[in-house]
């Protein structure tokens, strides 16, 4: 799906009676029950939206065609629209700039076999800071920044190689963070000065501390990363808190970043896990509640619990509700891509970007807003060179091949996804600040059902009098939604579609007389009275 020849999309003509509806091939399937939206019945305020530029972004930010960094920047970040109506990207409104640790400089003795995961460090060994590192990435972070993103947050795989253990971007061994005795004070320095530079919103020192993240048999790493006991995540945070509040810094800290879902309620015996219990709850000796540039937030990654859908709905319950039992901070979903293996339905390997995955990725954002109850919702990587399903815009090399990575290091082409547009029927439209609002399907919904139905979420501006519906249509038949207890303006929506053959294509629908595509993501946008 090259987007240089975008697909053709179908203007829907304006419905001013049942009569006047468009069809799809093919039977259509009736909801078996009405859904039902309630403006007054309110959740979580959102946040945001957004992806990281880790690791792509400092060849990709070089390439000297600006005009194909400028099409990738607008796929990403454009709040723009085409003559057609349909909008020129997603609109992020977070992007996640990777803080390198130095590995790019120690080049193959790094020992990270892969020079695309290796990233350059703005501390030189000799205690300078560089600002003229990570050039590729600050390309992409002023585009964001020119295309109106609102937030920006700095993330760290581990702390500087002069920093560490064993002078590597990895981990030596064992739980402990990789830090050698008397660098907690030089990491948090380090840190605080790279936010105060390119004034970050927020920062996050620590990522996926329950991985080991050490060398294979081989003596070969994958990539920078480090563990952390929940001692570690503590240490780190108290001495980033002070820095921070010392210089009266703007930016914040945001901490988790968690591995898997079941580290914030379970696992407490491995160190590097109940983790909500632990920093949260009153008169535990983690608590973050009140630490000075530390948010009340708890970030985690939803990998390895998507399937099957009993299971991405009951974690999901379970982390809601300890959350409620510590103080409700909020959760932020702050990683995700299609890893691995998932239930042999989908998988990582090769590269995918058809429906089928857009669907996938929808539906995984929906329970994670729904059940969950995240207030922010963030892709891995944005940028993607490799044979592999977890980017938004993919990058192919000069003659189209994707399998031989290294051949975009200079050059490339531009491809997109449905993983992108189904990720912007959510980000492009539920814009920071707005309310999620409670949709039921039926008497009381049922979200493991829903999940391999159909799947409806609603959220409100209630300045603009803005209501935006997302539904998600994963069955390969047209269905009608029975829409109730909401009131639109001139009883129409307008509507974003995202099929196999459409990229979130506008139209004009009547409120009573909603139609999903088979297999399809839509975003109704109204003004509710």
């Amino acid at each position: 799906m090259k987007f240089l020849s975008l697909t053709a999309f179908l203007n829907l003509s304006l419905l001013t009676s049942a009569s006047h509806h468009a069809t799809f091939p093919g039977p259509v399937r009736p909801l078996a029950q009405p859904v039902t939206v309630n403006l007054q019945e309110e959740f979580q305020t959102i946040h945001s939206f957004g992806a990281s530029d880790c690791w792509s972004a400092k060849f990709i930010g070089m390439w000297q065609d600006e005009r194909k960094k400028n099409q990738i920047a607008d796929l990403l970040f454009s709040l723009d629209t085409l003559a057609n109506g349909q909008p020129k990207g997603i609109g992020l409104s977070l992007w996640r700039v990777n803080i390198g640790a130095g590995s790019y400089e120690q080049k193959d003795s790094s020992a990270i076999r892969d020079e695309w995961r290796r990233e350059e460090c703005f501390l030189t060994p000799d205690g300078r800071y560089d600002w003229n590192k990570q050039a590729g990435s600050q390309w992409f972070l002023q585009a964001a920044r020119q295309r109106g993103v609102r937030y920006t947050l700095g993330f760290t795989n581990s702390p500087p190689v002069q920093m560490t253990r064993n002078g590597k971007a990895f981990s030596p061994g064992g739980k402990a963070i990789n830090l050698k005795p008397g660098a907690l004070e030089p990491f948090a320095d380090f840190l605080a000065n790279v936010a105060n530079h390119f004034k970050f919103d927020y920062l996050s020192p620590i990522n996926e501390p329950q991985w080991d993240w050490t060398a294979d048999k081989k003596g070969k790493a994958g990539q920078e990363g480090t563990p952390a006991e929940n001692t570690d995540i503590m240490a780190v945070t108290n001495a980033l808190s002070t820095k921070l509040a010392a210089g009266k810094a703007k930016t914040t800290v945001v901490m988790g970043e968690a591995g898997q879902l079941d580290f914030l309620y379970g696992k407490a015996e491995s160190g590097r896990g109940d983790q909500l219990n632990y920093f949260f709850a009153p008169k535990q000796p983690g608590s973050l509640a009140q630490l000075p540039n530390v948010e009340p937030i708890w970030a985690y990654h939803s990998y390895f619990t998507t399937c099957r859908d009993s299971t991405l709905v009951t974690v999901r319950q379970q982390v809601a509700q300890r959350a409620r039992s510590v103080g409700n901070p909020q959760l932020w979903q702050s990683e995700f891509g299609v890893l691995g293996d998932i239930c042999g339905q989908y998988n990582g390997n090769p590269r995918h970007t058809d429906m089928d995955y857009g669907l996938y990725v929808a539906k995984v954002i929906h329970n994670d807003l729904t059940v969950a109850n995240v207030t922010s919702w963030q892709w891995w990587l944005a940028i993607n060179p490799y044979n592999y399903s977890d980017g938004l815009v993919y990058i192919n090399g000069p003659d189209g091949a994707y399998k031989q990575h290294d051949n975009a290091r200079q050059d490339g082409q531009v491809v997109d996804s449905k993983q992108l547009w189904a990720f912007g029927n959510y980000a492009r439209f539920i814009r920071p600040d707005m309310k999620r609002v409670a949709v039921r399907i039926g008497a009381s919904s049922n979200p493991v059902a829903e999940a391999g139905q159909c799947m409806v979420s609603a959220y409100k501006d209630p300045g603009r009098k803005q209501i935006v519906l997302v539904c998600i249509n994963m069955t390969p038949t047209a269905t009608d939604i029975p829409l109730s207890g909401l009131k639109v303006r001139n009883d129409r929506f307008v509507s974003y579609v995202t099929t196999g053959a459409k990229t979130l294509s506008k139209s004009i629908v009547s409120t009573n007389r909603i139609q999903l595509e088979p297999k399809s993501v839509t975003t109704l946008i109204g003004t509710y009275q």
